[in-house]
């Protein structure tokens, strides 16, 4: 079995009235442990593509390093018996924390948005996200699973980084977010498009995500 890897940086303090009803505090950041959360929120302003953590159901926008997303232990499953998951260890007997595709609302329900950019800006409306690296005790993945329960991924620390994921202008989605360790994981992302009025390509800051996986 392969042993993934992460990325994140800590938080700052937050005043507890800035809190939104999901959250609970730490002395470093806002701790999420479930919810609807675009964990990715790309967007474009003044000249800049930008990453955030944007918490849908209280429309709060945070920076990546103000936010620990708790991966439950209720999120702790054994991979499925097929060999198309062997990305996420031995099929049928490995187990493997995933924030599913489909939402839970017992877990965080990570989606990737783009749905601040307006269609037009970037040429054919597409960007790229880029995972660029990732620490942490073990493998980390990010995938779909098709009508048929087929996986499609997205990105995979197990066999090398930097992975890139296709976006959308305008566009918003869900994949499962996968761990196959207890402990905290740094997952570091950029975002990149090529602007359509003047063919200048557009780069993001790195942006780091910290998960913490309960054992």
């Amino acid at each position: 079995m392969r042993h993934l890897l992460a990325s994140g940086v800590l938080g700052v303090a937050l005043v507890a009235t800035a809190l939104p009803a999901q959250a609970a505090t730490t002395t470093s950041s806002v701790v999420f442990k479930k919810g609807h959360l675009d964990v990715v929120d790309v967007a474009y302003e003044d000249g800049a593509l930008e990453i955030g953590v944007h918490d849908e159901e209280n429309d709060v926008e945070y920076g990546t390093d103000e936010v620990n997303l708790i991966v439950k232990r209720q999120a702790r499953v054994t991979v499925p018996a097929d060999p198309a998951f062997a990305f996420l260890g031995t099929p049928g007997v490995s187990k493997v924390w995933i924030l599913p595709e489909i939402q839970n609302p017992d877990l965080i329900w990570a989606g990737i948005a783009a749905e601040e950019i307006e269609a037009g800006v970037f040429t054919n409306d597409a960007l790229t996200l880029s995972v660029q690296s990732v620490t942490g005790p073990g493998q980390f993945a990010i995938y779909t699973e098709n009508a048929v329960g087929q996986p499609g991924v997205l990105a995979d620390s197990g066999d090398g980084l930097p992975d890139n994921i296709a976006l959308t202008a305008g566009d918003h989605t869900h994949a499962n977010w996968a761990f196959d360790k207890a402990g905290t994981y740094r997952v570091t992302v950029r975002a990149t498009g090529t602007l359509a009025a003047t063919g200048q390509q557009v780069t993001s800051d790195q942006a780091t995500l910290r998960f913490t996986v309960k054992g």
